[in-house]
């Protein structure tokens, strides 16, 4: 081994927001470190990172001439119950993707793709708790 991954970092036109709605999906502290820097630490301790990109322009998909980039998969206990609150955050659906068995693809306010995930092994042995509603955040 030679180190520790420390963050996962997002380009995006506005840092600041961006980290604002991942807060409100998986719960954690944003530490703004200037206009161009902020950072989500989520209740695991794990760094999600934005970085401001004045020219971003989000991932085509599905497109099968372009490329996700990078995409999260975030566990949920229930999809239905999960589904309206991630799209009162600002998030929007990607109804287009193909093979949605256990997954749902979505985009978050900047255009990069996340799926909502349930029935895994994580869900199962109650690993990830169904948080609390969005409406509340």
């Amino acid at each position: 081994m030679i180190g520790n991954l420390r963050s996962v970092v997002l380009d995006c036109k506005h840092p600041a927001e961006l980290a604002r709605f991942y807060r409100k999906l998986l719960g954690g502290t944003v530490e703004d470190e200037d206009a161009g820097w902020s950072v989500l630490t989520d209740p695991q301790g794990l760094r999600l990172a934005f970085q401001l990109a004045p020219d971003h322009e989000p991932p085509k998909f599905p497109d099968t001439r372009g490329s996700q980039q990078i995409h999260l998969d975030i566990t949920v206990g229930d999809i239905e119950l999960a589904e309206p609150d991630v799209l009162r955050l600002g998030a929007t659906r990607v109804k287009e993707a193909v093979g949605e068995d256990r997954f749902r693809v979505y985009r978050d306010p900047a255009g990069h793709t996340f799926c909502l995930v349930w029935g895994t092994e994580a869900n199962t042995r109650g690993i990830v708790p169904d948080g609390p509603s969005a409406q509340s955040l």
